[in-house]
């Protein structure tokens, strides 16, 4: 066979594949417009069967929504208007209570689309967009009552809150980071891989003395340490420049003599030392005042930890392999926290901190971009004499006897299991049975 009749054939083999292709794209087009079984929604879905029940029964109207039916109504009533489409003459919009039913189950269960769509009786498709735009009206309408950045003021009651609960004064906040489990997205490469094996996003987050939500920051690459999420953060580029206008510098409570000291965040061994930021001391061998130290932080620091639990465990797709687009992903954490803080609030009937307008048109948190890199933090050396003199002089807070009594109980300390954490005030004996029983903490 020569060279002409081989191409010839090819061409002829290719056009023929080409209108196979079309033909078969012909057959599948679409024959009605809406499913059968979608049709029959409002007598056999669950939004107009299930839910009209269970709003009988407050508990399991809240196990299935994870809000109460107070709650609900409320949240429908701040977001309905954003999330209510129009009629038309070809069909019915699904309603703004129904489409705020759909996402809510989604972020309780963390269930498939496809799953949630037969149960309602939508389409996978109307899922998918329904999910993306609640979400998104949820967190555009609830972030500036119930996670607006905190003032001044705000910061100074969250101080007192630490002060008042977990003995550490001068606290404005824990910081840790929770790697959220997504699909791997195509042709990512290993930017979402993270140390744990799985892909994921990363959600940093500063947490107050009540498990609230007061700033966050969503969508770092799982591959990126918790030092390096901080250091391309919003947050973290306002705490290196100074401007989330925390209080002003206040003497230790029973340490006035030692001068003023900084408000600080409290954090675990993966951030950088600062002088806002606070850490523990590493390695294992400490003296008796260090693992006192490190006992203490650990105390407020465990309050970032416990809100990140109770979060997942309120909604449950945090348990899952969340199988949508980093974006929209990205937008559901930020709904869920929102949510959280929303519920903490409405739980313990408190007014939600409003954005504060003391520094006109200033906004402490701009936007950032977002870049993967984990960028090394050189002001940890200069911040190491200044850090480790803090948080030596935070150790003589009500601990005016431990340096007395250190001597006594550290031979036996080692064999001393940790006790459960206590809220009365630390006195020298108190600081004494502790000391003995900090040792790994």
């Amino acid at each position: 066979m020569s060279v002409v009749d081989r191409s010839f054939i090819e061409r002829v083999t290719a056009l023929y594949l080409l209108w196979r292709a079309e033909q078969r794209r012909r057959d599948h087009r679409r024959r009605i417009w809406v499913h059968q079984t979608l049709r029959r929604r409002t007598q056999f879905g669950e939004f107009h069967n299930l839910l009209q029940e269970l709003r009988l029964d407050d508990g399991r109207f809240q196990r299935y929504f994870r809000l109460s039916r107070a709650q609900f109504d409320d949240l429908l009533s701040r977001i309905g208007a954003r999330i209510t489409l129009q009629d038309t003459n070809y069909r019915r919009s699904i309603p703004a209570a129904e489409r705020l039913s759909i996402c809510l189950r989604f972020l309780a269960i963390g269930d498939s689309f496809r799953t949630i769509a037969s149960s309602y009786r939508v389409g996978v498709s109307t899922v998918c967009q329904i999910v993306g735009q609640v979400v998104t009206a949820i967190w555009d309408c609830l972030v500036e009552d119930y996670m607006a950045v905190p003032t001044t003021e705000d910061w100074r009651s969250i101080a007192e809150g630490f002060q008042e609960r977990w003995n550490f004064p001068l606290c404005v906040g824990a910081v840790d980071g929770k790697h959220v489990v997504i699909k791997a997205p195509p042709n990512s490469g290993s930017q979402f891989h993270n140390y744990k094996g799985t892909f994921s996003i990363v959600l940093l987050a500063v947490v107050d003395a009540k498990y609230r939500f007061r700033v966050i920051d969503v969508g770092g690459y799982g591959r990126t340490s918790d030092g390096g999420i901080l250091a391309n953060s919003a947050f973290g580029q306002a705490l290196r420049a100074g401007t989330l206008h925390l209080p002003p510098d206040h003497p230790l409570p029973g340490a006035e003599d030692r001068g003023p000291q900084p408000h600080v965040f409290v954090a675990d061994e993966a951030f950088p030392l600062r002088r806002n930021l606070m850490r523990p001391f590493p390695g294992r061998t400490l003296p008796p005042e260090r693992r006192v130290f490190n006992y203490r932080l650990s105390r407020a620091r465990l309050v970032v930890e416990n809100a990140f639990g109770i979060l997942s465990s309120q909604w449950r797709m945090y348990h899952r392999l969340i199988e949508v687009q980093p974006e929209v992903a990205e937008k559901c954490v930020k709904a869920t926290c929102v949510l959280h803080s929303f519920m903490r609030y409405s739980e313990g009937r408190e007014a939600p901190a409003v954005r504060g307008t003391g520094h006109a048109g200033e906004d402490p948190l701009p936007g950032l971009g977002r870049v993967a890199a984990n960028n090394s933090s050189r002001e940890a050396v200069q911040a190491e004499g200044i850090g480790g003199s803090a948080r030596l002089r935070l150790v003589a807070v009500g601990m005016a006897g431990v340096l007395e009594v250190a001597s006594e109980v550290v031979t036996g300390a080692q064999e001393v299991a940790a006790p459960p954490p206590t809220d009365h005030p630390v006195t020298a004996h108190g600081a004494a049975d502790e000391l003995s029983s900090s040792v790994g903490l």
